[in-house]
């Protein structure tokens, strides 16, 4: 092994340079979780040998700590959804992932995966991944029960009502309680080592190895606290997950959210994945967005309140899903000192036994003017925009925002308001959602667009189909993963 100065991330070594190899593969995978698990299974069902290399001591990453809700969907419908009752179109799930993404959109990746949703869906449940033939109607964050499928996003709300047709795309695993990213990871893990698949725990990827022509040959990895040369023929694969566990990347990428939120991932959501892919030349994308969450249902009954600002003023359609309220209430926050959520008894309802919201009550009153006073907002700010909210909810209207009819009704006395401000107690949760440009079969890209021979990438390591927290809907990131993980796979072993 050749002896260097300090490793970094974004300094590649040469080939030339290496004296010795001390692993050979065809191809080496950054990361055991959900995005490497599908790659090596693909890889190794293709004839290659493969090799994992995972930070921790076991398999899992941030999918084992998900909900694992897996947004499926297009072609007619998954055998879920047809015996749901439910017809999805290709189409309609291409546009409503379109709407959801907008110019932000990756309109090949979002095309190729509607366009396989199907082979995915049967892909896992090849695998074992068992599926209940069931809905779940409540409007829920997840499954607690172990029925399958459910809204998982904004389908329902306006305005992706006005170009998709809404549809039931979120499919839970079957198994009770939040436990379905554990099952998922357990699943795949199992299924990674009934093949011939090296896995090495408890080694840390350093840096790529690259030669003269760019082309990356393979990676350097710590293990037992040792620098060991690792060639890949085929390729590198790396699936080292995000980087919202990085401080200054967040504060230098995507500088928004870098204002007290709530990381949710694993520890080595650091970035490493994305700073060698940039080392070697590779382009990013979308690094400035992140998931974030404020996530106000469970009870669903909250929903019939009002989101308001500091001048008592509502700024979003409070049916929608708890990312894009998130979203939508953080950059509201950038001009207003707070932000309530404002209802009554009856919507308040289960919110002490079942909520995930960790918001304080910040006021109560017998009528609107004693809670706006109790609230210190604006003389009659708070009145004139429930007044104007409860006369168009007695009509099932609302023209200002476009709250579906099925949850608008008048908000009634006794009031309650929740302090929803950031920083005051409400639990809001990010991740980040960019990462290295690439293509649907996983091939990294430089800036200019050129195909990096031999690196390949998926997850959260990438830019995938999730784009925004405006979009954003649960199984959106599963889904992702684990199907350009695949696709990553196979790619290398062509």
């Amino acid at each position: 092994m050749s002896q260097t100065n300090k490793t970094t991330a974004t300094t590649p070594r040469n080939s030339k340079d290496i004296t010795h190899w001390d692993i050979e593969t065809d191809i080496a995978i950054i990361g055991f979780g959900g995005a490497g698990a599908s790659a090596a299974i693909e890889s190794a069902d293709a004839g290659s040998k493969v090799s994992i290399f995972e930070l921790a001591s076991a398999s899992g990453g941030s999918t084992a700590l998900s909900s694992a809700e897996i947004y499926m969907g297009g072609n007619g419908g998954t055998p879920v959804q047809q015996a749901c009752g439910y017809h999805d179109d290709t189409e309609n799930m291409v546009n409503y992932l379109k709407a959801c993404f907008g110019n932000q959109a990756d309109e090949a990746k979002i095309r190729h995966y509607c366009e396989n949703s199907i082979g995915h869906y049967n892909w896992l449940t090849g695998l074992g991944v068992p599926f209940k033939l069931s809905e779940l109607k409540e409007r829920a964050i997840m499954a607690l029960t172990d029925d399958c499928l459910l809204f998982t996003g904004n389908e329902k709300a306006y305005p992706f009502t006005e170009h998709a047709s809404p549809v039931p795309r979120g499919h839970n695993l079957q198994v009770e309680g939040d436990n379905g990213g554990p099952l998922l990871m357990k699943i795949l893990t199992e299924a990674v080592n009934s093949r011939a698949v090296d896995v090495h725990y408890d080694s840390r990827a350093l840096t790529l190895i690259v030669n003269d022509a760019g082309d990356v040959d393979g990676i350097v990895v710590r293990i037992d606290q040792q620098e060991k040369n690792v060639r890949a023929r085929k390729g590198v694969i790396l699936c080292a997950g995000g980087f919202c566990m990085n401080e200054d990347m967040v504060k230098k990428y995507a500088p928004t959210f870098d204002c007290g939120l709530i990381p949710i991932g694993n520890p080595g959501d650091t970035g490493s994945g994305i700073l060698m892919g940039m080392g070697a030349g590779a382009g990013t994308s979308n690094m400035h967005e992140c998931f974030v969450s404020l996530p106000y249902y469970p009870p669903a009954s909250l929903t019939y309140g009002i989101l308001v600002n500091d001048k008592a003023q509502r700024f979003i359609n409070e049916d929608c899903y708890h990312g894009r309220v998130g979203y939508n209430a953080l950059i509201a926050q950038r001009n207003s000192s707070r932000i309530y959520f404002i209802t009554d008894v009856e919507g308040y309802g289960d919110y002490e036994k079942m909520s995930y919201l960790g918001a304080t009550v910040a006021g109560t009153g017998d009528s609107i003017a004693e809670l706006e006073q109790e609230l210190a907002l604006p003389e009659g700010s708070l009145q004139y925009t429930v007044d104007t909210y409860n006369k168009h909810a007695e009509t099932g209207d609302d023209p200002y925002f476009h709250k579906h009819e099925a949850w608008l009704r008048p908000i009634k006395p006794p009031y309650v308001a929740l302090d929803c401000t950031l920083g005051r107690g409400p639990f809001y949760p990010f991740f980040t959602l960019g990462g290295l440009d690439t293509l649907p079969s996983g091939e990294v890209l430089t800036p200019e667009g050129n195909i990096i021979k031999g690196l390949y990438a998926a997850g959260r390591t990438t830019a995938g189909i999730p784009r925004t927290a405006a979009g954003y809907a649960s199984g959106m990131s599963v889904g992702d993963v684990t199907y350009f993980g695949r696709m990553a796979g196979k790619t290398a072993s062509l």
